[in-house]
């Protein structure tokens, strides 16, 4: 169970407090914390707040009990370190990579499968489902006319009037008809690619990226290369200036805010810094923001369009992460791009649908967005947690994992001679789905790594599938080390 938010306020500080000392190094793996009734004269809380925040600290594998002496700093899960990386390789994406991008999403879709990689959170629990219905069912009896009449160009004005309301937050001042609706993130994202790029340009992606990308670049006739990304502070601004100085890209593809897979932002300095390279050379930055509302601290960043000066950046996200997976209602502001955006969008599927433009208007107007965010935030950093714990509690010893600032994935590095490929095949015999590190590289790279989604019902199923999957790993390493000693 998710504790509430008065549960939160108390032991969850606590708990809190512990796990910022663990990552600080006051406290170092084998110290002993204070008594349950040393803690609760101390703090003026009461015993039993401190045994939950104890427990909840055991829960996410930051410590653990032993009898008849205390709780003890665990030795933690290691995070996932830089991965060196020249970004000077060109290349369209390997045949093999967007063979098993098939064969992945195939497996996802079969229902019999235990999905632990699909980033696509599924029913009530992590969507205002019933709040949604009502305002549908009452806006199609009060305008059932709105069913029968084709949606025009440029869609619902209420819908792009609460965007560029909401837009504030994340440092983008921009106007009602500065918003183009689409069908979800990625029907902006290949608009845009589109409309600034031809067939053979060259694209600047994060590595890893997210797999659908990949595809997406190769169906366009265009290359990649791939930019070495931080797990901590996100891609190197300092590659990007190489290769913009160098003119080997036309235009760059980046999340900077809650990447997907390895869940990381970059600074503000970092984020300033590139608008201002974009708008030097002129080179278009396509920013994937799908994730920007999903930071656990709520403290939503500024994205690289906030200091866009010239117009340069093409800012792309939707709702379907937070709001309505099936209403596939995207949107994007292309500056200086807009108008062929605004073309291009009208030729290929020309506008969203009204009645569902507009039940989303009508909930971002009632105000009950930020209430379902905040809730969500606080579900996935709780998940976030509780999966760590399991990877650091039944995945082979040398596995690292991200720790992310924001979203519900993790990217989980396994032990030299676990490879990623294999553990996928593996796993799929046992009708559990992984995403294979290699799927998030246009060159086959990170080939012991795999994404983790936390974004399902934390229930005995999903906790069973990462246990499994850990122990399958076990086995794997558990084979090569015996291979390689005869």
């Amino acid at each position: 169970m998710i504790p509430t938010d008065n549960e939160f306020t108390l032991y969850q500080q606590l708990a809190d407090g512990f796990i910022d000392a663990i990552r600080r190094g006051a406290l170092k793996a084998g110290d002993r914390l204070p008594s349950v009734r040393k803690t609760a004269q101390s703090r003026q809380i009461s015993i039993n707040t401190v045994l939950t925040a104890y427990r909840s600290l055991e829960d996410c594998g930051f410590i653990e009990a032993r009898p008849q002496s205390g709780y003890y700093v665990r030795a933690k899960l290691a995070d996932v370190r830089k991965i060196p990386m020249p970004a000077t390789a060109v290349s369209s994406p390997k045949t093999e990579v967007l063979d098993l991008i098939d064969l992945v999403f195939a497996a996802q879709q079969d229902a019999e499968f235990i999905n632990v990689s699909l980033a696509c959170p599924q029913g009530g629990e992590f969507y205002p489902e019933k709040k949604l219905a009502r305002i549908l069912n009452q806006l199609v009896r009060r305008q059932p006319g709105m069913i029968g009449t084709y949606s025009l160009p440029p869609g619902s004005i209420r819908l792009r009037q609460q965007i560029a309301r909401r837009a504030l937050l994340l440092g983008m001042s921009i106007g009602a008809d500065d918003v183009i609706l689409t069908h979800g993130c990625m029907d902006a994202l290949q608009l845009s690619l589109r409309t600034v790029t031809k067939p053979g340009d060259c694209i600047g992606l994060e590595s890893p990226t997210y797999f659908y990308m990949i595809s997406l670049i190769a169906s366009l006739g265009l290359k990649a290369i791939e930019i070495p990304t931080d797990p901590q502070k996100g891609v190197s601004v300092d590659a990007i200036e190489t290769l913009l100085k160098e003119g080997k890209v036309n235009a760059l593809l980046l999340m900077p805010s809650v990447q997907n897979p390895l869940g990381c932002s970059m600074s503000v300095d970092d984020k300033k810094r590139l608008a201002g390279l974009v708008n030097h050379y002129e080179i278009p930055l396509i920013e994937d923001g799908l994730y920007a509302e999903l930071v656990f601290n709520g403290e939503l960043a500024p994205t690289v369009k906030s200091f866009d000066r010239n117009g340069w950046v093409i800012f792309c996200t939707s709702f379907t992460k937070t709001l309505a997976p099936d209403f596939r209602i995207g949107w994007m502001s292309g500056g200086r791009f807009n108008q062929q955006l605004r073309r291009i969008k009208s030729l290929s599927s020309m506008c969203e649908p009204a009645v569902l433009a507009e039940t989303l208007g009508l909930f971002l107007e009632a105000g009950g967005y930020d209430q379902h965010l905040r809730t969500l935030r606080k579900r996935y950093a709780f998940q976030v947690q509780e999966a760590r714990a399991l990877i650091a509690r039944y995945f082979p010893e040398g596995t690292r994992a991200t720790q992310p600032c924001g979203g519900f994935v993790i990217w989980v590095e396994l032990p030299e001679g676990v490879n990623g490929v294999e553990l996928f095949h593996t796993a799929l015999a046992e009708r559990i789905s992984l995403n294979p590190g290699v799927l998030f590289s246009p060159n086959g790279r990170y080939s012991n790594a795999f994404r983790l989604s936390c974004c399902y019902p934390f229930n005995e199923r999903y906790s069973w599938a990462i246990k499994r999957v850990g122990e399958l790993a076990a086995v794997m390493l558990n084979n090569h080390r015996k291979s390689v000693k005869s």
